[in-house]
């Protein structure tokens, strides 16, 4: 079992949208990486592609039972993404939502209530140089994802790392294939930034990373032993194939949802 380290390298001396080598460029062969250099991979793992298509799948356990809901998302650096949302059977009319940035803009579109949005993509924070303590400075992503979501954990890990797992008792326990992939299995005990609700000693998080690229891609956490929150790829696909016209969203400026044309949206 191997110690948390004090790991606060998620800032790296980058440029939104310009792109840098990894400065892991592979995980080794012939053992197990120790935590620090496994975090400092996972900071860097959008840079091992240059397109992706994702689907992912997010099960929770609420009052009122499990709930679960799809994310697919379609990426192209530099600046470009696409994350659509639903819930499983609830057909396509009014059961998705829509998140879309060209890195310039970022639009948003709601099927439920036939409402859009268009705005700036929101400008990086300034001023916190290298002078700054690690925990206190914030990773630049090569294309921005929507903040607070799994696709944005998935893809870009380095603040969960830090600012999560490296808050917790955390290990490598193991390995075991992913999508027909290796992944290593990280665990964690108790991490003190997390939601008030989840604020108990038996607390738990696992997560399973790509040995290959370094994006998760799956997370379970558990309270007292019981499972309260399951998200896991299905679908991976890094340097696929995306037609423009796939990642590209013109939301109208009247919010009328016959006025769309959605690839892959049933319309």
């Amino acid at each position: 079992m191997t110690a948390t380290p004090i790991w606060d390298q998620a800032a790296v001396p980058a440029v939104a949208g310009e792109w840098r080598r990894p400065e892991v460029a592979a995980l080794p062969a012939d053992r197990t990486p120790d935590l620090a250099d496994l975090f400092t991979f996972m900071r860097d793992a959008e840079l091992r592609f240059r397109t992706l298509r994702m689907r992912i799948q997010e099960t929770t356990l609420t009052t009122g039972g499990h709930q679960a809901m799809w994310m697919e998302v379609l990426l192209r650096h530099p600046g470009e993404a696409r994350v659509t949302t639903t819930a499983p059977g609830g057909g396509t009319t009014g059961n998705y939502e829509l998140w879309r940035s060209d890195g310039e803009t970022v639009w948003t579109y709601s099927a439920a209530n036939k409402l859009g949005t268009k705005r700036p993509v929101r400008p990086p924070v300034r001023g916190l140089d290298k002078d700054f303590p690690g925990m206190s400075r914030v990773y630049t992503p090569l294309t921005d994802l929507q903040m607070e979501t799994l696709p944005e954990t998935f893809i870009h890990p380095a603040g969960y790392c830090q600012n999560v797992l490296s808050t917790g008792r955390c290990w490598i326990s193991g390995t075991e294939d992913v999508l027909g992939r290796p992944a290593l299995i990280v665990e964690c005990d108790h991490p003190r930034t997390i939601e008030v609700v989840a604020d108990r000693r038996d607390f738990h998080i696992q997560i399973a990373v790509d040995r290959v690229d370094g994006i998760i891609v799956r997370l379970v956490e558990t309270i007292g032993g019981t499972e309260t929150r399951r998200a896991e790829v299905l679908d991976y696909v890094p340097d696929a194939s995306i037609p423009p016209d796939r990642v590209r969203l013109q939301v109208p400026a009247r919010n009328d949802d016959a006025l769309l044309n959605l690839p892959g949206t049933g319309r």
